[in-house]
């Protein structure tokens, strides 16, 4: 497909039904990883509907998260969870893993990628148990 045509990444990956199947893949995963798992609720409901808005929103589709939940100040909403560096990155390969499921590659997903991946290091509030060496 030829996204030049696209100006979001909203669009340029299919809209809403690939956003939703994006995050319906990224909760598969979430619920197996022993690291991540035990950060949210039983029932995955709300935090998937929620993650479905703020996504939506930071790759220029509908402004669902503001519209439903105001300015998303996600570190705040963040601080009371434990996150580390490791659960930085085990979300990140969670996600990873979604958007080749879900059919997102190329450019979208390199742009999807960067700016996640800034948004998961910001939310990290404590320090790994165990230091991280250099190699």
């Amino acid at each position: 497909m030829d996204n030049s045509q696209f100006t979001t990444v909203y669009d340029a990956i299919g809209g809403e039904p690939t956003m939703r199947r994006l995050i319906d893949e990224f909760y598969a995963r979430v619920e197996k990883n022993a690291l991540l798992r035990p950060l949210f609720p039983e029932s995955f409901d709300e935090v998937r509907e929620r993650q479905f808005w703020f996504q939506s929103q930071l790759f220029g589709g509908p402004k669902l998260y503001s519209e439903n939940r105001g300015q998303p100040m996600l570190r705040a909403r963040h601080l009371p969870f434990p996150i580390t560096k490791a659960h930085a990155r085990a979300w990140l390969g969670c996600m990873k893993e979604a958007m080749a499921a879900a059919g997102i590659s190329g450019p979208a997903a390199e742009a999807m990628m960067s700016r996640l991946t800034s948004t998961a290091f910001h939310m990290v509030n404590q320090e790994d148990e165990e230091p991280e060496v250099d190699r």
